[in-house]
């Protein structure tokens, strides 16, 4: 099924952006572990909509019911059911959209593939409310990994045409990912941060929207994880990275880039420090034949700029069967990249937690 993703954790999500509630049940987590409850809490509020001008007006606390799987304070084994309510509806607002098919959205699509019976209410099952209870079970995954040393962070490589710094491939530190993780708006260089946000208003402004990239880092994965051909660890990231709505693009390491070199300069040549393998450079990503190699996974994420805008816009009316116009109300991001950026964190933990979860003992 579309909604559900995983071989040893699985994970499926379930509701619609203006429905009752939205939520997740994982299966496979390991019993006895404790959940930092206020560090989930913090996932969430990073996703959250109603953040200041840069994000929608909606306001969602996302605050997160736990009905199953976790008792006396440790998950129990059995599958771990969590539902977030949607308080801050304003479903009036789509009543035009119910024959209008709004451009590069899944209306479209939806309508076809449920023969007319999608909720079309802020996107239904298609919206990034979805990706609320895919962050809750990324926070879980991510304390797992946490456990063993493996840490997770973005940030915000590009908004628009303006670029921020790039990871260094090679040495990426705990702090720097910690840092990240702390940022409302995680960028390496602090004086890039205002253009973004100058862009993104100007976009509010114009009733446009920008787009923009996440670079991601994983470090401390050892060397092993992964399979060759068709459960590929940069296969299996990069299925759960096009799970997000918004995603356009995935590459790891130098990706088109190192299309560009030659063999030379694209080999990671290999050496050995403190009894551990490591590469002088990093433009594979961290991963050779579809499996970790001990260096850091980067990788880089396309976001496109946000579907909904309030141009008016030529479209069909899906009913009548006829070309008609479109203007788009509600309360939308001009752009959604900075509240993506969790989300990514999050689906990274998943898949690597996954592929871990095959070595049976793992998070035990």
């Amino acid at each position: 099924m579309a909604s559900v993703f995983g071989n040893n954790i699985k994970i499926s999500i379930f509701g619609e952006s203006h429905g009752s509630a939205i939520g997740v049940n994982i299966d496979g987590l390991p019993p006895g572990i404790q959940l930092d409850m206020d560090n989930i809490r913090y996932e969430m509020a990073r996703r959250a909509p109603g953040k200041g001008e840069t994000t929608t007006a909606r306001s969602e606390k996302d605050e997160f019911e736990i009905l199953s799987g976790y008792f006396n304070d440790r998950t129990t084994g059995t599958p771990l059911c969590a539902i977030i309510r949607n308080k801050d509806k304003r479903s009036s607002d789509y009543d035009v959209m119910k024959d209008l098919m709004r451009p590069s959205h899944a209306d479209y699509t939806g309508y076809i593939k449920y023969q007319g019976y999608n909720d079309y209410r802020g996107g239904g099952h298609f919206s990034g409310r979805l990706t609320a209870p895919v962050v809750f079970a990324g926070a879980i995954a991510k304390e797992i990994l946490k456990k063993d040393g493996i840490l997770i962070g973005s940030h915000i490589k590009s908004i628009g045409h303006i670029d921020d710094l790039g990871f260094d491939y090679v040495n990426i530190n705990e702090e720097a990912i910690k840092m990240l993780n702390q940022s409302e708006f995680p960028v390496l260089d602090a004086s890039k941060e205002k253009p973004m946000k100058d862009l993104i208003l100007k976009a509010k402004e114009d009733k446009d929207s920008v787009g923009g990239v996440i670079e991601t880092a994983v470090i401390n994965l050892n060397a092993g994880v992964g399979s060759p051909y068709f459960d590929t660890l940069d296969g299996h990231l990069a299925k759960l990275l096009f799970s997000v709505p918004g995603v356009k693009g995935v590459e790891f390491g130098s990706g088109f880039e190192i299309s560009k070199m030659k063999g030379s300069e694209a080999n990671d040549e290999m050496y050995v420090k403190d009894g551990k393998v490591m590469t002088y450079t990093n433009n594979n990503g961290g991963i050779l034949g579809g499996i970790s190699s001990g260096m850091a996974i980067i990788f880089r994420t396309a976001i496109k700029p946000t579907s909904s805008i309030g141009k008016t816009q030529r479209t069909i009316d899906i009913n009548k069967s006829v070309d008609a116009y479109i203007t788009i109300e509600g309360r939308h991001d001009p752009c959604i990249v900075q509240r993506a950026v969790p989300v990514v964190d999050a689906v990274a933990a998943l898949g690597v937690l996954d592929l871990l979860m095959e070595k049976k003992e793992y998070g035990n």
